[in-house]
């Protein structure tokens, strides 16, 4: 149960990100309410994550995990350029989110 927590925090913290710049520094109501949801459920749900995973891994999946998904929806939706160096230094944090979570003693299974 705890990765699904984990998981439900990295999608609170997306989706948080993903409306800060149409918040218009906290300007806009909509927005600025999603932001402040998002992050409130990602830190709630990273909260009881670390029931179980240690808060280094816990943080390195969530924050590798964000920053990558984050670039993603920048590509996609955005039209936000990303160059190759972007896109290895991106598949260097996904490797190491794999490493961590299928070679590490330290995360909790």
């Amino acid at each position: 149960m705890h990765w699904l927590y984990l998981a439900i925090a990295i999608v609170a913290e997306v989706v948080g990100t993903s409306f800060l710049k149409a918040s218009a520094g906290f300007t806009k109501l909509v927005p600025s309410l999603m932001v402040v949801v998002g992050y409130g459920l990602a830190f709630f749900f990273l909260s009881l994550t670390l029931d179980k995973v240690p808060v280094g891994i816990a943080y390195a999946v969530w924050s590798g995990a964000g920053v990558t998904l984050i670039a993603a929806i920048g590509w996609v939706f955005l039209g936000q350029k990303l160059d190759p160096a972007a896109m290895v230094g991106m598949s260097l944090i996904v490797a190491g989110v794999v490493v961590l979570n299928l070679f590490s003693k330290s995360a909790a299974h």
